[in-house]
C-alpha cells in the first residue's frame, strides 16, 4: 500500500518536473538574437516600463543574413498548369529572389524537385516532374545562379503534397519545390 502511493507520487512529479526542466530562462530567449531591455521604475503607486527592442539589421540597414534567407524561405513551390512545364509569370519575382541570394551565397546548394498529379503513368510523371524541374533550374541558371549550386530530382507521383482524387488536390501536386 505505501508503495503504491509512492508511485502515484512519483506519476505526479516526474511530468512536472520534465515540464519545467523543458522551460526556458531570461539568459535563452536573449541569446536568441532579440534583445530586449526593460526599464522599470517605480514610484509611489504608479508603474512606468519603458522597452527597447534591438533589430537584428545591419548598420547600413539592410536585411540581417538570417532575415535574408528566411525571407528567400517563405515561398519555394512554383506550381503549373495541367501537363505543362512552363513556369507562369505570377513567379518569376519569387524566382529571382532566390537567384539574387543563391548568387550572393556561391556555397550554397539547392536541389529542385519536379513533381506530377496521379493522372498519367508513372513513367510519364517522372519524365513530366523532371521538365518541370529543369524548367525552374534553366530559369536560375538564366538569373546568375551557378550550375554547380543547384541539382535536379523528379518524383513523378510519388510525393504528393495534397492526397486526393479532384483537380484541387491535382492542382497543388502539380509543382517544382527549391529545397535548401
Amino acid at each position: 500500500m505505501q508503495l503504491n502511493k509512492v508511485l502515484k507520487g512519483l506519476l505526479i512529479a516526474l511530468p512536472v518536473l520534465a515540464v519545467t526542466a523543458c522551460s526556458s530562462s531570461d539568459d535563452a530567449v536573449s541569446a536568441s538574437g532579440n534583445e530586449t531591455t526593460t526599464n522599470q521604475s517605480t514610484s509611489g503607486s504608479a508603474e512606468s516600463t519603458d522597452t527597447t527592442v534591438v533589430s537584428p539589421m545591419t548598420d547600413d540597414g539592410k536585411l540581417s543574413e538570417q532575415e535574408q534567407k528566411d525571407k528567400v524561405m517563405q515561398e519555394q513551390t512554383v506550381f503549373f498548369a495541367f501537363d505543362n512545364s512552363t513556369i507562369a509569370s505570377d513567379y518569376k519575382d519569387m524566382l529571382s529572389t532566390h537567384a539574387s541570394y543563391l548568387s550572393k551565397h556561391p556555397r550554397v546548394h539547392v536541389t529542385i524537385e519536379g513533381h506530377a498529379d496521379e493522372r498519367g503513368t508513372p513513367e510519364y510523371n517522372i519524365a513530366l516532374g523532371e521538365r518541370r524541374a529543369e524548367a525552374v533550374y534553366k530559369y536560375l541558371q538564366a538569373l546568375g545562379v551557378q550550375t554547380s549550386q543547384m541539382s535536379i530530382v523528379s518524383y513523378g507521383e510519388e510525393k504528393p503534397l495534397v492526397r486526393g482524387h479532384n483537380e484541387a488536390a491535382y492542382a497543388k501536386n502539380r509543382r517544382a519545390v527549391i529545397v535548401y
